[in-house]
């Protein structure tokens, strides 16, 4: 925590990546649906299903079909209950079913399923048409300072609208990103904590205190050789990070002659 100078009590933080927390989205418990009521009742045309979920939205669906007395009215009604729970790959749960009929009546399974589905596409459209948009959050003035006030390209500003939005927030000297080719001669290209010298055993930390070694061995200078491309690895023990420095190569700026692009640029043109 030392290094954190303007870590703060309080301060929201996001981790990037969290191995546990994706394998709990991924389970069954995870899932986010809406509660839904359902009532089957008879209607003046055979039967409507009206269905209503947890923020008030309603929709409602009717069967015109001919139906008769069940002769198993319990195996009927619980049929009814089961078909019309079967939500599936909706946005909605079952959250409670009512079958409000004068006697069990027979009905395909077939046609429950197709009433159910019509009276779920209804509440849906309902829902669709009733959704607002939340209103923007209010932007914080004045707007709270970057902590530094210069930015190298390794800030990767390549555009006016990034240009805007540092500067708003007090960033004085902002340079232009690598791709804008303004970065002249050799540039760090991938700054990480992997040390090639570190795997080689010739960190200054692994031979610090060791009798004949200390001193006497020299990892630099090292390089990468990917065909005719010469890539320089410099060290920066203080925070431990290895910098893979070069040029630019010269068919990025072939490419880049070829289909001009548009950049926020940091020196003046002159």
């Amino acid at each position: 925590m030392a290094p954190l100078k303007d870590l703060r009590v309080g301060t929201e933080i996001a981790r990037n990546t969290d191995a546990a927390w994706d394998r709990l989205l991924e389970k069954k418990s995870a899932e986010r649906r809406i509660g839904l009521s359902m009532r089957l009742i008879e209607s003046a045309n055979g039967l409507k299903l009206a269905v209503q979920d947890e923020d008030g939205h309603r929709a409602s669906a009717t069967l015109a079909h001919p139906f008769e007395p069940a002769k198993d009215p319990a195996r009927a009604k619980a049929m009814l209950r089961e078909q019309l729970g079967k939500l599936g790959n909706t946005i909605f749960y079952a959250q409670q079913i009512d079958i409000d009929l004068a006697r069990a009546w027979f009905l395909p399974a077939a046609a429950v399923n197709a009433l159910r589905r019509q009276a779920i596409e209804r509440i849906e459209a309902v829902r669709a048409a009733a959704w607002q948009r939340l209103p923007r959050a209010t932007a914080i003035e004045p707007p709270v300072p970057y902590p530094e006030d210069s930015l190298s390209y390794l800030a990767n500003v390549f555009n006016h609208k990034a240009r805007d939005f540092y500067a708003r927030h007090g960033v004085k000297v902002i340079e232009a990103a690598f791709e804008s080719h303004e970065e002249l001669g050799e540039v760090s290209l991938m700054i990480t904590k992997h040390c090639v010298r570190y795997s080689l055993s010739l960190c200054p930390k692994q031979t610090a205190g060791v009798t004949g070694v200390a001193g006497t061995i020299r990892a630099e200078p090292l390089v990468l050789v990917n065909g005719s491309e010469r890539l320089t690895l410099r060290f920066d023990c203080k925070p431990c990070e290895m910098h893979v420095v070069g040029r630019i190569k010269k068919n990025v700026l072939k490419q880049a002659a070829a289909v001009p692009l548009q950049f926020y640029r940091s020196r003046s043109a002159q």
